[in-house]
C-alpha cells in the first residue's frame, strides 16, 4: 500500500509542480508519428504501429503505457491523415487519450519537404478513489469512487525532411491549450493543469556501404519547471532488415534496442532500459515492445509523381 501512496503522491508532483505529464519513449525514432502530427503522412504508405512500454518493471503500480497509431498520405501524397489512441496507467490513476490529426506537405526544394501538422483530441485523466490508502480514513479529499474528467486538447508540429529520407528534422508542441484539472468533485479550485510540452527530433542516415548504414538521432525535450531533457540515440541498419542500437537518456537511463523487419511490411522493436536513477535499487529496468505493420501503399497520381 505504502508503494500506492507513494506512486500517487509522485503523479500529483508531476501534474503540479514538476509538469512533466507525457511519459517517455525509447523507440521514438520508430514511432516518431506518436510525437509530431506533423510526420503524419511523410511516407508513401499507410502504417499501424503498436508501442507497449513497462516501465520500472519490480516496483508496485510503476507506469504502463500502450499506444495505437495509424497515419498515412491522401493519394497526391501532399496531404496526411492519422489517428493515435493511448493510455498511461500509473498506480490508481490513468490517463487516455484518442486524437485525429492532420499534416500538408510542401515540396520547397528539389529534395526537401517540409510539413505542418495539426492534432486534436480528447483526453481523460481517472483516479480510482478505492485504489489508495490514507493515513486518516476521515479525510474527504479523496472520494472512495472513481474520479475522472474529459477535455479537448491540442497540438502541433513541423517537419522538415529530405524526399529520400535520408535526414529529418522536427519539433512539436503537444497541450498547446493549458486546461485546468479537476480531480475531484469536492474540489472548488484546483492548481493542476495540462502542461505544454516542447519536442525537438533530428536524425541523419549514413551510408557506409550497400549493406550498411549508421543513423544517429537526438530528441529533446523540455516542460516547465522540469529539467531540460534529451535522448541521444544511435543504430545500426543491415540491408534495411535488422538493425541494433543503443541510446542515453539525460538523467534517467540507458537504452539497448534491436529490430527486424520481416517480409518488407511488418517491424519488430524492443528495447531494453538500464535505470540509472536511484529507482535502480527497486527495479530491474524498464521493457519496451513495438509492432508496425505497413499497408495500402499509395499509387501517386501523375500530379504527385511531377511534385517528386
Amino acid at each position: 500500500m505504502k508503494n500506492k501512496i507513494l506512486i500517487f503522491i509522485l503523479v500529483l508532483g508531476f501534474v503540479k509542480l514538476n509538469a512533466q505529464q507525457l511519459p517517455h519513449y525509447s523507440n521514438y525514432m520508430i514511432n516518431d508519428y506518436a510525437m509530431n502530427p506533423a510526420i503524419g503522412g511523410s511516407d508513401n504508405y499507410f502504417e499501424g504501429v503498436s508501442n507497449n512500454r513497462y516501465q520500472w518493471i519490480g516496483i508496485t503500480d510503476a507506469p504502463r503505457t500502450y499506444i495505437l497509431s495509424v497515419n498515412g498520405p491522401t493519394k497526391n501524397l501532399k496531404m496526411g491523415l492519422g489517428g493515435l489512441l493511448f493510455t498511461d496507467i500509473v498506480g490508481p490513476t490513468r490517463r487516455t487519450g484518442l486524437y485525429m490529426s492532420y499534416a500538408y506537405h510542401l515540396k520547397v526544394s528539389e529534395k526537401i519537404k517540409v510539413s505542418l501538422g495539426l492534432s486534436a483530441g480528447l483526453l481523460q485523466f481517472k483516479v480510482d478513489g478505492s485504489k489508495i490508502t490514507l493515513r486518516d480514513p476521515a479525510d474527504m479529499m479523496i472520494s472512495n469512487g472513481v474520479q475522472s474528467v474529459i477535455m479537448p486538447d491540442f497540438g502541433a508540429g513541423v517537419y522538415v525532411y529530405s524526399i529520400d529520407k535520408k535526414w529529418y528534422f522536427g519539433a512539436s508542441v503537444p497541450q498547446i491549450i493549458q486546461q485546468k484539472i479537476k480531480f475531484f468533485d469536492n474540489s472548488t479550485t484546483s492548481l493542476s493543469k495540462l502542461a505544454t510540452h516542447y519536442y525537438v527530433t533530428a536524425g541523419y542516415q549514413f551510408n557506409i556501404n550497400d549493406d550498411f548504414k549508421i543513423e544517429p538521432s537526438t530528441c529533446l525535450k523540455y516542460v516547465k519547471p522540469a529539467p531540460f531533457q534529451f535522448d541521444l540515440g544511435l543504430r545500426a541498419i543491415y540491408q534495411d532488415k535488422i538493425w541494433i542500437g543503443g541510446a542515453f537518456r539525460y538523467l534517467d537511463a540507458v537504452s539497448a534496442m534491436v529490430g527486424y523487419t520481416m517480409q518488407e511490411n511488418i517491424t519488430f522493436a524492443y528495447s531494453y532500459d538500464f535505470t540509472m536513477t536511484n529507482i535502480k535499487k527497486h527495479s530491474t529496468g524498464t521493457h519496451e515492445l513495438m509492432i508496425g505493420i505497413k499497408f495500402h501503399k499509395s499509387k501517386p497520381s501523375k500530379d504527385a509523381v511531377k511534385m517528386q
